[in-house]
Formats: structure tokens, C-alpha cells, sequence
């Protein structure tokens, strides 16, 4: 597959690596729809009044975050893991 460029905000161009990473989106429901955050990419959330609207959202969310990390010469994640837990906690 030969290599492609995208724009991003900042108007630089950057080269796809063309590599695919595995991220974990956490997608919880509140009062106004649905949230997403992905736990590996700080700041990296986003919203959707669906469940469908909100992970087409955190995918391109994590898309765009791994896009300006290129542009900017950062690192991508090195995969990780996530854990899940729930805790018992007094109030």
C-alpha cells in the first residue's frame, strides 16, 4: 500500500504510517445521550445522543489525536493495557 497524506489543523501534511493500532474506548450513558473516552489518549473524548453516534465519534476523535501526534512528531501509544474494575466504595 503506498503511502498517503491527510490535512490536519495545522495545515502540516502527514504521512499515514499505515499501521493499525487496537485503542480501548470506554462508552458510558448519562442524561443527554453518550460519552466516550479513550483511556490511552489523554483528553481524547467525545459525545453522541446514540451509541452508534458515539463511537463514529470516538473513532474519528482517536483518528484525529494519532494524526496531530504524527504532525507533531510524537510518539503513538505503545499498546497497553486497560482494566476494568469495580470497586466498593463508602459514602
Amino acid at each position: 500500500m503506498a503511502d498517503s497524506a491527510v490535512r490536519v489543523r495545522s495545515r502540516r501534511r502527514v504521512r499515514r504510517t499505515g499501521q493499525r493500532l487496537q485503542l480501548t474506548a470506554v462508552v458510558e450513558r448519562d442524561r443527554f445521550g453518550y460519552v466516550a473516552t479513550c483511556p490511552q489518549l489523554q483528553g481524547c473524548y467525545t459525545q453522541g445522543q446514540s451509541y452508534e453516534e458515539v463511537v463514529r465519534n470516538i473513532r474519528d476523535a482517536i483518528r484525529l489525536h494519532l494524526e496531530d501526534r504524527l504532525a507533531s512528531g510524537e510518539p503513538l501509544p505503545e499498546p497497553g493495557e486497560v482494566t476494568l474494575a469495580i470497586l466498593d466504595v463508602a459514602v
